[in-house]
């Protein structure tokens, strides 16, 4: 008997998936665990797997087409059973709106010249060419035809209005005509264009998510700064001992963190409405940047990680995050999340708390420059660092404790460095 394969919720915040690849055609036979499709979902392309042997029999979401989850995405069977009455009870019982549409194709994008210029908005829109001058249209008395604005612009410019060629009714100079005039006779049009993409369903739960954080968790901003001599000076000499590996910057303060949650509890906590959560565990998510946002993959256990183990670790997820290989194991269960813009040149920045977290912490980079030390003025390394808390959750005093001890431990690395751990 024919069985409806529907669309699989592949994460916690799986609404809808778009079809990536059809792995079978109509008419093919499928076994047990055989990848019938790939599925891209709001964080990653996933094989799914059949979950029976048969025939697939029909096809309900075409590649590149978007459907919502437990929409019909396909029917498998017996060779050459009738299914006819198996879809229409389907359709019957579906919401209205069962299947998503794929986003509309992209409208051209339109130059605003004299004359529309049009070009497909799947590949940057090229400069238009510009259009032949129109030869202004004068009476025969000599006189031209001009708008009083472009008379009065014309003339401040000191612009001769009969050498300007009009491009409005009748070859009527206008405002623009003036105010584009090169002094050579000819009119250049200044091209306006745009691109549209369609949103993916990476970005679209991107921005539904952090759009939810935004307006219903009230946030509040801490900021620190912190010397990072020692910590530059350990980092050297733990990359010297233990070459060819490195560990980075981003380590340590995963580390660092990790080591501080164990001391502020009430920070590793989520907001769960009538109660709120005190974890007991320090999994730590780390926003990575890829082509359509952000994925947020979780170092697990990170308290008890060698520093080598968690740079090995946050290595190997980034290269599956940016080759959309993530699994959903690998970005769920999260208790506080870093985001690090340092390397990319920011000194400080506030960051959107990533749920269920309370707090996220925000890394600016190491800063070069002047400090006191000892009631001396000497060169010196600092970074700030920002904790984003929900205020229902997290205090001012128990933010700024947290982060106190985490500067004391980025400070003087050994508070948190025991044996074993590097």
């Amino acid at each position: 008997m024919a069985e409806i394969v529907r669309m699989p919720k592949l994460s916690d915040t799986m609404t809808e998936g778009v079809v990536a690849a059809w792995h079978k055609k109509v008419g093919d036979k499928v076994k047990s665990g055989e990848v019938l499709a790939e599925i891209e979902t709001d964080k990653a392309t996933m094989e799914f797997e059949s979950f029976t042997d048969g025939v697939l029999l029909h096809i309900g979401v075409e590649k590149g087409k978007a459907a919502a989850v437990d929409s019909v995405l396909a029917v498998l069977g017996k060779e050459g059973e009738d299914i006819s009455k198996l879809l229409a009870e389907a359709a019957a019982n579906a919401p209205k709106q069962e299947q998503v549409k794929a986003p509309e194709p992209v409208k051209e994008a339109v130059a605003e010249v004299s004359a529309p210029v049009a070009k497909s908005a799947s590949a940057p829109v090229p400069a238009a060419k510009p259009a032949a001058a129109p030869v202004p249209a004068k009476p025969s008395n000599g006189r031209v035809v001009a708008s009083p604005l472009a008379r009065n612009l014309a003339e401040e410019k000191g612009i001769d209005i009969s050498r300007v060629h009009g491009t409005g009714p009748e070859g009527r100079v206008t405002k623009r005509d003036i105010e584009n005039f090169t002094g050579a006779g000819v009119f250049v049009p200044q091209v306006e264009g745009y691109e549209e993409v369609p949103v993916s369903q990476m970005r679209k739960t991107i921005a539904k998510r952090l759009a939810e954080s935004k307006f219903s968790a009230p946030h509040f901003y801490l900021t620190i700064e912190m010397d990072m001599s020692r910590a530059m000076a350990v980092r050297e000499a733990i990359n010297k001992q233990i070459a060819p590996e490195k560990i980075s910057y981003n380590d340590l303060v995963i580390k660092a963190a990790a080591a501080s949650l164990r001391q502020h509890p009430k920070v590793n906590s989520s907001w769960l409405g009538d109660r709120i959560r005190f974890n007991q565990h320090v999994h730590i998510g780390v926003a990575v940047a890829v082509e359509e946002g952000l994925l947020v993959p979780v170092v697990r256990f990170a308290d008890g990680k060698p520093l080598r183990a968690i740079g090995a670790e946050v290595r190997d997820m980034a290269k599956k995050a940016k080759e959309k290989k993530l699994q959903p194991a690998d970005w769920e269960g999260n208790t506080f999340t870093i985001s690090n813009l340092g390397m990319f040149g920011i000194d400080e920045f506030t960051a959107i708390i990533n749920p269920p977290d309370a707090c996220i912490l925000a890394i600016g980079g190491i800063i070069e420059k002047a400090v006191v030390k000892n009631g001396a003025v000497v060169p010196g390394h600092t970074m700030k660092v920002t904790l984003s808390c929900d205020h229902r959750v997290v205090d001012g005093v128990t933010g700024a404790e947290f982060l106190n001890t985490f500067k004391d431990m980025m400070e003087e690395p050994a508070l948190m460095l025991g044996m074993g751990a590097i």
